[in-house]
């Protein structure tokens, strides 16, 4: 997919090639007035007249008439170069490649060295191009009845750069591997309930498994029942789908222990059961596996990484549907760490299965827990569709996540738990615990209510209820499934495992 080369051959055949431009280039300089000479001096005729821009994320194209073997120049604006981040420098790629990309274009080629700056070298450019590449570039394989003419790729891409060609080879691939596994999470999001049953999710993550040598652990319906993860037979309890356990070992150190255990809710349709949605709400639930959608994404690039650091992955898997067995409010149900609870609420089911799953981790030697879910409407009515709502019970462990996420450019901030909110959950005459307090600060009842299975280790909950999907395209990908927390995920484990 990517070559790189030191030095670049402005009469080299591309068929288009991208080149920053920043806000105090007035006149030509280096590999631009290469090409401006090449151009009989029209790269500066068309800045002085304003058809070429640097104002940050303009895209001005520019053919070359024959004048080059490259069809085609996009130069991409950047603004000024003292306000340029690690992330805005990632959406004006996503925007250049998403532009050549639409353009048809087989073969691309980039200056790394256009977009350097000084808080930005080589390796920090070549990592943002090669993200952006693969998220700007993405499409769902849709069901659409599609024309016989084949669709044209992207196959060739060459990064010209005069910097070290090993750091800017091994970045772009760290790059590229975020964002491959990034849209392999907008995958799974993106298939209807009915492609993606618990069967077909245990079976992706047993293909993953084979792929990157991980330990692998499929709980069938019977290991749970004599494991007494009641919590998540009882979302399942409506369903003619078997439910799925399933679990992923990658070991980056000589002895399991210091392990990242990585919890995602796989709830791969959500009716709400007998609290069932309206007919609105309920169009759109087969995105509910989103968290598990994520720590899938994350296996993929830790895969492909393979840092040094311990992790496991577990996933509880079901959809939560009607019948004449499902599970009812009123109902006592008794989860795997031998804790009762109450159902008050069918629909807040994420929260059942994420407790075996928590337990489960644990189980498996787990020391630090990270859970990621779209658990509750009650994020996005506080934070929106573009914030994460994050709750811990450590604040050390929270700081790494925060800081994964900053780096990862996946906004997260943090609500509370309070020992009013413990008690709240606690409060049922018949049980334990109940599992729907009230509408009144829901999605941090729902993230209590988690915190109780994780007790004393150290645990991090992430409710992506809201950033799961999006409705509209934009730079780094189109609408519908986001991937959002894969690459804070990984960057996480990266973290640790450098420490």
């Amino acid at each position: 997919m990517f070559t790189v080369k030191n030095e670049v051959d402005v009469k080299q055949a591309h068929e288009a090639l991208i080149v920053g431009l920043f806000s105090k280039t007035q006149k030509v300089t280096g590999f631009t007035s290469e090409l401006d000479s090449l151009l009989d001096g029209q790269v500066t005729e068309l800045l002085k007249d304003g058809d070429i821009s640097a104002k940050y994320k303009s895209i001005s194209k520019v053919h070359t008439l024959g004048k080059s073997a490259t069809k085609r120049i996009f130069f991409i604006g950047l603004g000024k170069e003292e306000e340029l981040t690690f992330e805005s420098l990632r959406e004006a790629l996503g925007k250049a490649v998403k532009t050549a990309s639409n353009g048809k274009v087989e073969s691309l080629a980039i200056t790394l060295d256009s977009f350097i700056t000084d808080d930005l070298d080589a390796g920090d450019v070549a990592h943002a191009f090669g993200e952006a590449f693969a998220l700007a570039t993405y499409k769902f394989a849709d069901y659409k009845q599609k024309p016989n003419t084949p669709e044209k790729n992207i196959d060739e891409v060459i990064v010209y750069s005069v910097s070290d060609l090993d750091e800017v080879e091994a970045s772009v691939t760290v790059g590229y591997a975020y964002g491959k596994g990034t849209n392999s999470a907008r995958s799974l999001v993106n298939l209807p309930g009915n492609m993606l049953t618990a069967t077909d999710m245990a079976n992706y993550a047993v293909d993953l498994a084979k792929k990157y040598e991980f330990e692998v652990e499929i709980l069938e319906k019977e290991d749970m029942e004599k494991l007494g993860m009641g919590a998540l037979l009882a979302v399942n309890k409506g369903s003619v789908e078997p439910p799925k356990m399933i679990v992923l070992k990658y070991q980056g150190k000589d002895e399991w222990t210091d392990v990242i255990g990585l919890i995602g809710k796989g709830i791969t349709f959500d009716t709400g059961g007998y609290s069932i949605k309206p007919k609105d709400g309920i169009v759109g639930m087969k995105s509910d596996m989103g968290g598990a959608a994520a720590v899938l994404g994350a296996m993929e690039v830790i895969g492909e990484l393979r840092p040094e650091q311990n992790v496991v992955a577990v996933i509880p898997s079901t959809d939560n549907m009607i019948s004449g067995e499902a599970f009812k409010p009123d109902d006592v149900v008794t989860a795997m760490s031998g804790k009762t609870i109450e159902i008050l609420n069918t629909d807040a089911e994420g929260r059942l299965a994420l407790a075996d799953g928590v337990t489960y981790a644990k189980h498996h030697g787990a020391t630090y827990l990270v859970d990621v879910a779209t658990l509750t409407g009650g994020v996005i009515v506080a934070l929106g569709n573009d914030i994460t709502g994050a709750m811990t019970n450590n604040e050390a462990l929270f700081e790494e996540v925060l800081v994964a996420s900053v780096e990862a450019g996946e906004p997260i901030w943090r609500l509370p738990i309070t020992e009013n909110h413990k008690k709240r959950v606690r409060k049922s005459n018949v049980a334990d615990l109940n599992n729907s307090p009230g509408r009144d600060g829901h999605a941090i009842f729902a993230g209590t209510f988690i915190g109780e299975f994780a007790e004393e280790t150290p645990w991090v909950h992430l409710d992506i209820a809201g950033t799961a999907t999006t409705g509209s395209a934009h730079d780094l990908g189109p609408a519908g499934a986001t991937g959002v927390m894969v690459r804070t995920l990984a960057t996480l484990v990266q973290r640790f495992g450098e420490e």
